[in-house]
């Protein structure tokens, strides 16, 4: 293992408490977390703490993106009784686009991860993240939009060009719509602008509901939309 990795992991066993003794019931609707965990405690982080580690893993990412080991057998025996992830990241299902790579090569047990084409967030997903949430404590969500994404072009060429697509393809962007539409007069990259606003208005409709809002309310959730530049390999946060 290289020594970046090796210092990286001490660091990251500061922020994962796993099982800290005593560590505070977070209530939801008179539900402790804990006691929907799987009977483990969830991540002590909060969600600024969390957010702040994901920042700095992205920082590495971009800084050494050289390819290092990872103790994964160790990783998957720790968790492998009980997971207690302390982000979730809704992100495009782009190949270009690995979550536990672009946020600082992330093992086993740390990131709770929905994919799909233009991250967009239907039922099953909303519910994958309520679950992150109320019943794994994971208290940071980011809806992960990236430039240059397929499923956004395809939306932005229904609106300028009335384009087709076979399948499902169609009413998988059909939620894309509204975002090309807003930022079609917008200068630079439609595409990325339409990026930008679709994952905005994902993480809006996510912090709406029921579930997360109160996580929100009493400051235990944290929601926050990001774009990642497939060039440069940086996370932006939109807000």
């Amino acid at each position: 293992m290289c020594g970046i990795c090796s210092n990286e992991r001490v660091e990251r066993r500061k922020f994962l408490r796993f099982g800290v003794a005593g560590i505070a019931a977070l209530g939801l609707d008179g539900i402790s977390w804990q006691a929907r965990a799987a009977g483990g405690a969830p991540t002590g982080l909060s969600p600024g703490e969390a957010l702040a580690v994901l920042k700095a893993g992205n920082e590495r990412y971009v800084s050494h993106p050289e390819l290092c080991s990872i103790d994964l057998k160790e990783q998957r025996n720790a968790v492998a009784a009980h997971q207690a992830p302390w982000a979730t990241i809704i992100s495009c299902a782009d190949s270009r686009v690995p979550p536990e790579l672009i946020f600082g090569g992330h093992g086993v047990g740390e990131l709770f991860v929905a994919r799909n084409a233009g991250n967009l967030v239907d039922t099953a997903t909303l519910g994958t993240i309520q679950y992150g949430a109320a019943v794994l404590g994971s208290p940071l969500i980011v809806v992960l939009a990236h430039t240059g994404c397929g499923a956004v072009k395809a939306a932005c060429d229904v609106v300028s060009k009335n384009a087709t697509y076979p399948g499902a393809i169609g009413h998988m962007i059909e939620p894309i719509l509204p975002a090309a539409l807003a930022s079609r007069n917008s200068s630079g990259d439609w595409v990325n602008n339409a990026a930008r606003e679709s994952a905005r208005r994902t993480a809006k409709r996510v912090a709406a509901s029921k579930l997360v809002a109160a996580g929100i309310g009493g400051g235990k959730i944290k929601v926050t939309a990001a774009i990642y530049d497939l060039q440069t390999g940086v996370v932006s946060y939109l807000d």
